[in-house]
């Protein structure tokens, strides 16, 4: 038998290994959050740093788990690190376009 693909792999596996890999290949779902045109604030800020950038994005009324979320959204996004204190949402880096288009893709207006 030729295979054609990794799903014809599939069809040679039993059929509770088969239905594992199914459950494997599902994918997580979409994070679906809604600013609901609330406004936030993006700039950069180096003060205490020595000398490096980070965009902070503040303005976010939260409980901490929500900005935590955001957080790890705009994180992955971006492809940088970043934490949240104070209130506000700190990604490392000149982030500010990438984080601008994030947040009003989720809703929120961006000043």
């Amino acid at each position: 038998m030729k295979l054609q693909s990794l799903s014809d792999l599939s069809q040679l596996l039993p059929e509770n290994e088969r239905k594992k890999h199914e459950s494997l290949s599902v994918s997580p779902p979409v994070n679906t959050h809604d600013g609901k045109g609330k406004t936030v604030k993006v700039f950069l800020d180096t003060n205490g740093r020595k000398g490096k950038i980070v965009t902070i994005i503040a303005g976010l009324q939260h409980n901490p788990q929500t900005l935590e979320t955001i957080a790890r959204t705009l994180k992955q996004f971006c492809g940088a690190g970043g934490t949240v204190k104070e209130g506000q949402i700190e990604i490392q880096g000149d982030q500010v376009q990438k984080v601008k288009e994030k947040l009003r893709s989720m809703n929120y207006t961006v000043r």
